[in-house]
């Protein structure tokens, strides 16, 4: 799969620029440390690169100045503000994105970026190649969604999700989770007729939950889900999230942190327990158990424990 690269320049076909990061500050473009504060690559503008995949790439940007110049990107660019104003012309018309809410730029639209007041902005980001949202889609054509900007109201938890933990990996699993959500992200905001509703193959998801379930410290490959359920994984994403309201991924994730929990109650060190559940180290741990618990696990274990009959009742 062909990687995202950013194109800076003419709409008429004519070769481009080099690409500029400070004008177009795609990671493409951008130092391969991912995880890594970049620093300020001109004065007023900040990158932090976080992990990617095959045709996915996500980042962090801040501006306090001048922002990038009008560019095209051979991918979807899909991202929420996280401060100040963000300002673009998009399709011929300047549009504002708020803090919360979430931008839609499709492969090849032309579009600039600039701060809408003095403060600046900032956004979070995932650029992923429309080939496998495609796929993702199931053969249909790349659905259209004509107002770029989505309402706080209308951010997808999924989304959310990726773009919170920008260091966390992307193997295959996860990788089609994200392209189904962005897929379905495309679907609910296109304004399109609604599709006819398939058939849950509720038997086949229980088969690969059941499987995760037995030993979530194992990161079983795509394709024995593919196996197990005699589904592609395509159908297998979805309909998993149908059954049971979230990704196979994100369930595995979830099951490692009660292990993590189990573990942690009966006084195994922090580092030890992460290692057991499944974690690649201590801080991947923390980080998912944060996004999920509300608390670090050193702070969830210094906690007072709830006597056995109240804890009981409280579910």
């Amino acid at each position: 799969m062909q990687t995202p690269t950013c194109r800076d320049g003419p709409p008429d076909g004519s070769a481009p620029p080099s690409p500029r990061l400070a004008d177009a500050p795609h990671p493409a473009d951008a130092p391969r440390a991912a995880g890594v504060e970049t620093g300020r690559l001109r004065a007023g503008v900040t990158l932090r690169i976080g992990r990617g995949g095959a045709g996915i790439e996500r980042l962090e940007a801040g501006f306090d100045g001048p922002a990038f110049a009008p560019h095209r990107h051979d991918t979807y660019a899909i991202g929420i503000t996280t401060r100040g104003v963000q300002s673009f012309r998009y399709r011929g018309v300047r549009r504002l994105c708020l803090p919360g809410e979430t931008h839609i730029l499709h492969p090849d639209e032309l579009h600039d970026g600039a701060a809408a007041t003095d403060d600046g902005f900032g956004y979070r980001i995932v650029y992923i190649d429309p080939a496998l949202v495609q796929q993702a889609l199931g053969g249909r054509a790349l659905p259209f969604v004509a107002d770029p900007v989505v309402a706080a109201a209308g951010r997808d938890p999924a989304l959310d999700q990726w773009l919170a933990d920008l260091d966390g990996p992307i193997d295959e699993a996860a990788r089609v989770d994200l392209a189904v959500t962005i897929a379905g992200l495309l679907d609910r905001h296109a304004g399109g007729p609604p599709r006819r509703p398939v058939p849950l193959a509720l038997a086949r998801m229980m088969a690969v939950r059941e499987m995760i379930v037995a030993d979530p410290a194992i990161r079983h490959p795509v394709a024995t889900f593919e196996h197990v359920a005699g589904l592609d994984r395509w159908t297998i994403a979805r309909q998993f999230r149908q059954a049971f309201g979230t990704s196979p991924s994100r369930f595995r994730t979830l099951r490692q942190i009660d292990i993590a929990r189990r573990l942690i109650s009966g006084g195994l060190p922090l580092a030890e327990a992460a290692l057991e559940a499944g974690f690649a180290d201590q801080s991947h741990m923390s980080r998912l158990f944060k996004g999920s618990i509300g608390l670090t696990p050193a702070r969830w274990a210094a906690a007072p424990a709830l006597p056995r009959d109240r804890a009981a009742s409280s579910g």
